[in-house]
């Protein structure tokens, strides 16, 4: 009886192990770039001040006598985030587009459209808004909706 256990385990892992090869050789090289790109970490964006010079880290950073810094100050935000009434205002915006899309009441094309719409107010939001802070045009702190 022990002598068949074993004789069945041995080919069952076997079996296991062939297959597991087989299912790992799947993969093509473009994939394994592809996954590798993945998991990389995101590119760090250097923030310029408005004169173009690199923003200095130590001087928004307080640091104690003995040069260790101090974690006491509460970090300021570049803006104002939003608040929970326009999360729920753009989530009801975009569940109520996509119902449209389901039910059909939208073309094809216009749900395209919309699509195309967000995603270039998304692109161009934060550089228009930075361009109008440093005109003058918005006080930081206020929202354009």
């Amino acid at each position: 009886m022990v002598a068949r256990l074993n004789r069945y385990s041995v080919l069952s892992g076997a079996l296991f192990g062939i297959l597991a090869l087989a299912l790992a050789g799947c993969s093509t090289p473009e994939e394994k770039a592809a996954f590798a790109k993945r998991k990389q970490a995101p590119q760090a964006v250097v923030v310029r001040s408005i004169d173009g010079k690199p923003v200095d880290e130590g001087s928004t950073q307080q640091h104690y006598k003995d040069g260790y810094p101090s974690f006491n100050a509460p970090p300021t935000a570049a803006n104002v985030q939003i608040n929970d009434q326009q999360a729920s205002d753009i989530g009801k915006q975009l569940t109520s587009l996509g119902a449209q899309r389901k039910a059909g009441t939208i073309s094809e094309a216009e749900y395209q459209k919309r699509v195309a719409d967000m995603r270039k107010l998304a692109a161009e939001h934060g550089q228009d808004t930075l361009s109008e802070i440093q005109q003058g045009g918005a006080q930081p702190g206020q929202t354009q909706n």
